[in-house]
């Protein structure tokens, strides 16, 4: 099996090749992708995958650079396999006292309900790998074989040290604009959102307007217009599924919802409840719990924007941190419905088993397409 890269170089891609075998472009032998879901995502399920023969992955978009690190060794003593490094590369929030000012006071009756009140101010959570030189620093010293953008593209100068230092790039597309600047910049494969995925969109512009498009539209446009090898994500949950893809053209299908159940996932026992109940057939796009859009099961937090006073979220993640200290309150009250449960659209299908026993059977039910 080809090695991916890192200290032993970085994964050879054919550039006039769209179906670049799983081997050559991860250096992995399966062509399934647990996808880094910052906050559910552990050491333990990245293993898992990564020793079941697909590729495992750890979102770092809401942690800083040492806690990435942490994160990396914690792995690294786990498998010797290739894996994912995710991180978040937004815009700057702008900071708008009066429309933070807006948003806490509509606020203030759902966290009063749960007697407490919002915060005073809104504080940026996550600093975007723009802006942190220390996770770079650190990227490039320990040299994880894959790094992987979302929400954007950094500067040509953190790409080249990145590729320099070996690393193969991914970064996420939901549009076929965001797959050719990923491609003008140099990247080494392109992760196709559909609209169907769990969690944020990766839109470069969180303002603009929406494609919308499915996984297997995307996922089609993007290899028929693009040199790079495309991987398909949204909505994806089984071996079947898998199998479209890959006959769509993807070199490999990535899964996120199908692993949140697993016992290796950091998601709570609400999360967990919530996701295997009635809540799994109902998923909403939404910007009102962090201020970008992102798919998530319906619970009380998604219903208030039905409410028509409901103003303009502030910018991501200025609403994350009013989104977090509301679940904080609620759950202070035994309320578990103000917590941020994404899931995809595929979410009806999760199996609560153990990740090394759930690719099993996405192999099996692969497979049995072949036959």
């Amino acid at each position: 099996m080809q090695q991916a890269a890192g200290s032993s170089g970085s994964i050879s891609l054919n550039p006039d090749s769209k179906r670049t075998s799983m081997s050559e472009l991860l250096g992995v032998e399966l062509p399934i992708i647990q996808a880094p879901m910052a906050g559910v995502s552990t050491p333990q399920l990245a293993a898992a995958v990564c020793n079941a023969g697909g590729l495992g992955s750890l979102g770092a978009g809401a942690t800083n650079a040492a806690g990435a690190r942490r994160m990396i060794h914690e792995l690294q003593s786990l498998t010797d396999k290739p894996f994912n490094i995710n991180v978040f590369v937004h815009q700057a929030p702008i900071h708008d006292t009066e429309h933070q000012t807006e948003w806490l006071k509509w606020l203030a009756p759902h966290f009063q309900a749960f007697d407490t009140e919002p915060p005073t101010q809104l504080d940026a959570l996550y600093t975007s790998f723009t802006d942190d030189p220390d996770m770079l620093a650190m990227l490039l010293e320990t040299r994880p074989p894959i790094v992987s953008f979302h929400f954007g593209l950094p500067s040509s100068q953190a790409i080249a040290a990145l590729k320099t230092a070996g690393i193969s790039l991914f970064a996420t597309a939901t549009s076929l604009e965001e797959a050719i600047a990923i491609e003008r910049a140099g990247l080494d494969a392109i992760v196709a959102q559909g609209f169907e995925a769990g969690g944020h969109r990766g839109m470069f512009d969180p303002q603009a307007a929406d494609t919308q498009l499915s996984t297997a539209a995307l996922t089609r446009q993007l290899v028929d217009a693009t040199h790079l090898p495309i991987i398909a994500a949204g909505g994806i949950m089984n071996g079947e599924a898998i199998a479209a893809a890959l006959a769509n053209g993807a070199v490999a299908a990535q899964l996120g919802t199908a692993f949140i159940a697993c016992p290796e996932s950091s998601a709570d026992a609400a999360y967990r409840d919530a996701l295997t109940g009635p809540a799994a057939h109902d998923t909403r796009m939404t910007s009102i719990v962090s201020g970008r859009p992102a798919r998530i099961l319906a619970n009380r937090f998604v219903s208030l924007m039905e409410d028509p006073s409901c103003p303009t979220p502030p910018d991501y993640p200025l609403t994350y941190a009013a989104g977090k200290a509301l679940n904080a309150a609620a759950r202070s009250k035994g309320e578990t419905g103000f917590g941020a449960q994404w899931a995809g659209k595929g979410a009806p299908l999760v199996r609560a088993i153990p990740a090394e026993e759930l690719m099993k059977v996405l192999i099996r039910e692969w497979e049995a397409t072949q036959a």
